[in-house]
């Protein structure tokens, strides 16, 4: 999927870095790209990017930078354009994940109207997510997410 984009290449290798532990050198790679990308780089490399890099913030409040960066670039996003990558891929999948990272941040800083508003817009895009393990998680997040907000649950999801 991300062979002949190298952008996407350097972005995964950056994830994969964190995944294995090393969220500092994931966060510096991250950061070093996109300072060269730059927000008027191309969008989609922008919502990638800032979708992984709140993952692997220092703090709740830079994890919502990114979280919204992330959003605000996917809207910038075409189908034609997320087809290059994958021919599979629609921006209207993205949606879901990226208002259940914004519905949590909010719900941990204790901003339950943006924590609920974010939720009921992704909850209201479900359909878009594919009818696999990755859908079967962001659904269950979605729901996770709804119930730690009800009861008025800070924590970071462990």
């Amino acid at each position: 999927m991300t062979g002949s984009d190298p952008t996407m290449a350097e972005i995964a290798a950056a994830v994969e870095v964190g995944r294995a532990g090393d969220r500092v050198s994931a966060r510096d790679r991250l950061t070093a790209l996109w300072e060269r990308i730059g927000t008027g780089g191309d969008p989609l490399h922008r919502c990638a990017l800032a979708h992984y890099a709140a993952d692997v913030a220092d703090d709740v409040h830079q994890e919502l930078c990114w979280d919204e960066r992330a959003l605000a670039a996917a809207d910038e996003v075409t189908d034609e354009r997320a087809r290059e990558l994958d021919p599979a891929l629609r921006i209207a999948g993205f949606y879901p994940s990226l208002h259940l990272n914004l519905a949590d941040v909010h719900r941990r800083l204790g901003n339950d109207g943006s924590a609920r508003w974010h939720l009921q817009q992704a909850a209201e895009r479900v359909e878009a997510l594919p009818a696999d393990g990755y859908g079967a998680m962001i659904r269950s997040g979605i729901e996770r997410c709804g119930e730690r907000l009800a009861r008025g649950d800070r924590s970071v999801p462990g």
